[in-house]
């Protein structure tokens, strides 16, 4: 593999990308690496057909730099324009150095459009709903991205919703979305397209569970997800130690192994998290995304992340950390009694803490081990909470 071409790190600013990202792809300039803080250290060098590097911090916490091709980006853009009915013009919701934010601005300028943009700041309805309304009063089709915590306020503003409604495609990932969201969002009208996938390969390539042309995914045994295709990253830069355990080649073809959890049923996938968040209490296996499905069913819940908290007599206390709609606590025990009825007695969580917000990794993506220590903090302060 050729190393012979510079790495330019831009800002996550759409201004400075897109000029970066379209001689990128072009190979009029570098590869850009889009940075949210800008990062000094000594000038970098990748393959010669690598037009983006994206930071991700995966699980682990520690930054990896993922490299993409120019063809794989492009194969990713197609194959989502492929689904959704052809190329299209895309609002602008996500972080740009995340890949989900970086693929509608990529997606927009391969259809020949300059993305529309959110106003500067946190996600807020109103910004969203002025926007929505601007960026679908020109020529169609129009989509745009969103991560679900962005939809729930979405849903939950009136004005925002009925922009939505704009769109031919609401496409969401980044996190898991619960049913009962998914449920909301349609029967309001929304055209909802759930996407899994990673920086590792150009971001979402199963839509509803389907995936994009190109894109093979398998499930082995311990029920470990791989997906293979085009869209798959170059590799690690300088990490050929991670190259070597997350890429393997079987079949003549080169799979990305995953820390995911699925299973498929008649070609569709179901993800069902991370093979790496199963709690054990008392002995016993929890799926904390099993858990969150339930509690997030329930009414008022808007947001939950369920984790195992340090037990003397348990080992791990299964606790549902909430965000609900007026900051009430759900009551525990009808709670317990829903998820001891569909999943078994150990899932059903002991604790539940209400916090105006999850801890978060990435856009809309719960930090797991942030919020498993702010259960503990909680707890520890008011026991009997």
């Amino acid at each position: 593999m050729r190393v012979d071409r510079p790495l330019r790190d831009v800002p996550a600013q759409v201004q400075d990308l897109v000029p970066a990202l379209t001689a990128a792809l072009d190979g009029t300039g570098p590869a850009v690496r889009v940075l949210d803080v800008p990062v000094p250290g000594p000038a970098h060098r990748v393959p010669e057909d690598v037009a983006v590097v994206v930071r991700t911090s995966g699980s682990t916490g520690h930054p990896r730099d993922v490299m993409l091709s120019v063809a794989a980006l492009r194969a990713s853009a197609a194959a989502t324009a492929a689904r959704l009915g052809g190329p299209g013009s895309w609002l602008l919701a996500l972080p740009v150095h995340h890949v989900a934010g970086l693929q509608v601005v990529l997606r927009a300028l391969l259809a020949g459009r300059d993305p529309a943009t959110l106003p500067p700041g946190p996600f807020r309805a109103a910004g969203f709903t002025a926007a929505a309304r601007a960026a679908t009063a020109g020529p169609g089709p129009h989509h745009t991205s969103l991560v679900p915590t962005q939809l729930v306020r979405v849903l939950d503003d009136p004005d925002a919703t009925d922009a939505a409604l704009g769109f031919d495609a609401v496409l969401v990932g980044g996190a898991a979305c619960p049913p009962s969201l998914l449920a909301r969002a349609r029967a309001a009208g929304l055209r909802v397209v759930t996407t899994y996938g990673m920086t590792e390969t150009c971001g979402g390539c199963v839509y509803d569970g389907h995936p994009l042309d190109g894109v093979t995914v398998s499930v082995d045994a311990e029920q470990r997800v791989a997906l293979s295709g085009p869209v798959l990253a170059t590799g690690y830069l300088h990490r050929p130690d991670l190259d070597a355990t997350t890429f393997t080649t079987s079949g003549g073809r080169r799979w990305l192994r995953t820390a995911d959890r699925g299973r498929l049923e008649g070609g569709v996938l179901h993800v069902l998290g991370r093979l790496d968040d199963v709690l054990v209490t008392g002995g016993v296996k929890v799926d904390p995304f099993a858990v969150e499905e339930v509690v997030g069913g329930l009414a008022d819940v808007r947001e939950v992340c369920v984790v195992g908290v340090p037990d003397q007599h348990w080992g791990q206390s299964v606790v549902a950390v909430v965000v609900t709609q007026d900051g009430t606590a759900p009551a525990l025990t009808p709670l317990r009694t829903a998820v001891a009825a569909a999943l078994g007695p150990a899932s059903a969580p002991r604790q539940v803490l209400v916090v105006d917000e999850l801890p978060a990794r990435g856009p809309g993506k719960p930090d797991r081990r942030a919020v498993a220590r702010l259960a503990t903090q909680l707890m520890a302060r008011h026991p009997s909470a």
